[in-house]
């Protein structure tokens, strides 16, 4: 309301003014009378109102302004007030969190019990450390621990679940534990039966078994329980001789992309409908049939074009003759002539020179010149040639990948040759007889084990093959741009052909879809019982989890705190919880799909009301140059702040040796595998390639003879790829190689960014991520060696020189580097 000054009272209005004359006598007349102190009463009184009348003015003018100035202050005050209000103040927040604002009701009394029990039931070289204490009592509904390698992580995961059984009563079926690998998933249940037994509790196998799962066991029990799939078979386990409901089955190694005859079948049979029904698909297949087929160029600048062509003319001479030796051998080895390639001794113009070629595709504009088989002799010759026939085959070879401007098909063995010919006769239910290389890929595969990987890798990723091919793109003319294309009408296909079959098949990957977070109403047809074993989860080896098994994950853990307490009315287990172990630095599966992110941003991931954080910084593996040496190795690559591992206990006592870096030598590798094995010690020996184990085995065949004639609990001698050396150990290990990446791949740096993983702005993140793995793969292999490491790699030489290679961060100024190299 405005301030207005309030009316002066009606009854001290001024009275009208007299004439001078008697103004002057009144004067004259007030001033005798004052001195005499006399009081003229009507006088008086309008004196008395007159300054009655002023005075009242002026109070209500002083009144008037200084409550104006405190009301506006006041007024002032209540709007600053309200202007600090929302604009919507009805509007409540989002809670986004994935579990209850609970926490696990550990007593102080409770925890000196079981500290107690423990103390009395263990030995004392595995009592937890204060680190180890706190991952088992973390009575947070979320944990992120951190453990390096050797830290003990498997003794406090089974404490944990002993804590939550026995001493709070919580049930068996509202708790899983998640290990990587049957093998993994076989010692975890051992040791869990063991540490039971020492508390007098029975732990039936059965219900081991159901406690300890895979990813992969307890994802098909949910897809099982849909309308229509109580038979449900997995794509990965067809051909396994277990039987199909068996849980065993479904522990697979999710690594493994090998395929079976029982697989491939499905995939051939898929292939045959589709090229019959869809003319694109058969289009594109006849595209990169002829891609793959095509003899790759090969610059004149090249060394061994430089070497070769000065023999031009002289090749030429004698090709005829052997074009005719090479069609010999095909026509013994039954591989030649072909089905749909016409024999002819058509010539081809090389710098001048004619060469021939053995015959063209029926129906296409393509020459078809037949190799010398690697399976024939390297030293057999033409009579009276000097030099072998694979030495001119060879020459031959190279000045037409250098010289000749003709579509040119190149068949270098039989066995392709004959996969291309039953291809080429229409029997498309062998497959498409032919290999392919994606560009970034190590090698050629076989058309659908392409396919299988590529889509494999797509899905990890929680993408959907469709979309991710929608959304690629490649250069014009890149045949990579087909081969996607095809295998999006592919993939489509075959997962309606699996969905078709009698009982149905899917891959695990689509079982994960199906119950991620793209699809939360398939979780909500899910009953109590199937979900409850979700609750309160315990996984192993978190860094190696893929995009694809978080979202379902996130997705389960957002259903159960859905459905409230009504889903755990009448039981000790309450609400739900989550507990990751991992080490960032043993993340070594990028190459399937797999990313630390998830683990490294744990509580971005996974929101929680409250998180527990736990560094398992001991190592009872390892002496401590070993330890630091391998640290020193990933030094350049991301990872959580903070680690630094210290050996512990026995492995504290150990005698230091530092971590010894030869030029790649397998004889004096051999040697020293022998001087260690007669010592009594355990070894293993670790390959990057398959093709090294085969290198190494004649230098160590005493050993291995003698070691396979053991019992298999008392041999010492292990010789693993640097993948699958995870989680064991030995007295002394002998790496065989350099860890390094060795291309680049276009095609997954595109659905990495799809993804959302990688650095922001990095063109390039899967590329970027597989040069910090290469570090962390090295380190994995030194971290298996308890006392003893030897690291044998090749010399850096030609465009290797230039890729990222793990040796490099060797330094040999540190005391727990030996650099022997050149010496």
């Amino acid at each position: 309301m405005p301030h207005e000054q309030p009316p002066v009272p009606a009854d001290l209005s001024p009275p009208a003014q007299l004439p001078w004359f008697r103004r002057l006598a009144a004067r004259l007349l007030g001033r005798g009378l004052s001195r005499l102190q006399a009081q003229h009463r009507d006088s008086w009184f309008l004196g008395h109102a007159t300054g009655q009348r002023s005075g009242h003015t002026d109070g209500l003018r002083e009144g008037y302004e200084r409550g104006r100035a405190e009301g506006y202050e006041a007024g002032r005050q209540v709007l600053v007030i309200r202007d600090t209000r929302p604009e919507n103040p009805g509007v409540p927040g989002q809670d986004d969190k994935l579990f209850d604002d609970w926490r696990l009701p550990l007593s102080a009394e409770l925890k000196k019990r079981f500290k107690a029990d423990v103390a009395q039931r263990l030995p004392a070289e595995v009592q937890p450390s204060a680190a180890q204490w706190k991952l088992i009592f973390s009575d947070t509904p979320s944990t992120c621990v951190v453990a390096g390698a050797g830290a003990g992580k498997s003794t406090s995961l089974v404490l944990r679940i002993l804590l939550l059984r026995h001493y709070l009563g919580y049930e068996l079926d509202a708790m899983t534990v998640v290990t990587f690998t049957r093998e993994s998933r076989k010692d975890f249940i051992k040791r869990l039966q063991q540490v039971f037994a020492l508390w007098q509790l029975d732990l039936p196998a059965v219900s081991a078994r159901e406690l300890v799962r895979t990813f992969h066991s307890r994802i098909l029990p949910l897809v099982r329980s849909l309308p229509g799939f109580g038979q449900l078979r997995a794509f990965e386990t067809l051909g396994n001789e277990m039987p199909a409901g068996s849980e065993d089955a479904a522990d697979s190694n999710p690594f493994d992309l090998r395929l079976n005859d029982a697989q491939r079948q499905q995939l051939n049979l898929c292939y045959r409908d589709l090229l019959r029904d869809s003319p694109r698909f058969a289009e594109l297949i006849g595209a990169l049939r002829r891609e793959a087929l095509q003899l790759k160029p090969l610059d004149p600048d090249h060394p061994d074009v430089q070497k070769r062509v000065q023999v031009t003319q002289l090749a030429a001479q004698r090709d005829e003759e052997l074009c005719d030796v090479i069609e010999d051998l095909w026509f013994a080895a039954g591989a030649w002539p072909i089905k749909g390639i016409e024999p002819c001794r058509e010539t081809v113009q090389i710098r001048g020179h004619s060469f021939h070629v053995h015959g063209r595709l029926q129906g296409q504009d393509g020459w078809v010149v037949l190799g010398f088989d690697p399976n024939e002799s390297a030293q057999y010759q033409r009579p009276g040639a000097k030099l072998a026939v694979r030495a001119e085959w060879a020459v031959k070879r190279t000045l037409f990948q250098a010289f000749c401007d003709k579509p040119l098909i190149w068949l270098d063995n039989y066995a392709s040759a004959k996969r291309l010919a039953v291809s080429l006769a229409g029997d498309a239910v062998a497959g498409p007889g032919f290999e392919y290389k994606v560009k970034g890929e190590l090698a050629p595969a076989p058309l659908l084990d392409a396919f299988v990987a590529a889509a494999s890798f797509i899905e990890n990723l929680g993408l959907e093959v469709g979309g991710a091919v929608t959304a690629m793109s490649f250069p014009p003319g890149d045949s990579d741009g087909q081969f996607f294309e095809a295998l999006a009408l592919y993939w489509r296909a075959l997962e309606a052909h699996l969905l078709a079959q009698s009982p149905p098949v899917m891959t695990y990957n689509r079982m994960f879809a199906l119950f991620g977070e793209n699809n939360p109403e398939n979780l909500q047809l899910l009953p109590d019982p199937l979900l409850r074993p979700l609750a309160h989860l315990m996984i192993d080896e978190f860094q190696d989890v893929s995009p694809q098994i978080v979202s379902w994950l996130r997705a389960s853990l957002a259903e159960i705190r859905r459905r409230g307490p009504a889903m755990h009315v009448g039981r000790s287990a309450q609400h739900s919880s989550l507990l990751c172990v991992g080490d960032d630095w043993q993340s070594i599966y990028g190459w399937r799909g797999s990313s630390p992110k998830f683990f490294m941003a744990f509580t971005k991931t996974f929101p929680s009301p409250a998180n527990t954080r736990v560094m398992l910084v001991e190592n009872y593996r390892s002496q401590q140059q070993v330890i630091d040496a391998a640290e020193h190795l990933v030094k350049g690559a991301q990872a959580i702040a903070g680690k630094k591992a210290r050996a512990s206990g026995v492995a504290a006592a150990l005698p230091l040796s530092p971590v010894r870096i030869f030029d790649r030598d397998e004889a004096a590798l051999g040697q020293t595998v022998i001087e260690h094995y007669e010592r009594g010690e355990s070894v293993m020996i670790l390959f990057r390639k398959s093709s090294d184990k085969l290198l190494i085995s004649e230098h160590i065949q005493a050993v291995v003879k003698a070691d396979s004639s053991l019992p298999a609990e008392q041999r010492r001698l292990r010789q693993l790829t640097y993948h699958s050396a995870k989680g064991l150990q030995a007295d002394a290990v002998f790496m065989l190689g350099d860890c390094q990446y060795l291309t680049s791949s276009p095609y997954k740096n595109q659905v990495y960014r799809l993804a959302d993983l990688g650095r922001a702005g990095d063109a390039q993140p899967f590329d970027t991520a597989q040069k910090e793995e290469v570090q962390r793969l090295a380190y994995v292999a030194v971290t298996r060696a308890v006392r003893h490491c030897y690291w044998h790699v090749e010399a850096a030489s030609g465009e290797t020189a230039k890729l990222p290679r793990a040796s490099s961060q060797v330094d040999g100024r540190q005391v727990f580097f030996e650099d022997l190299r050149g010496q």
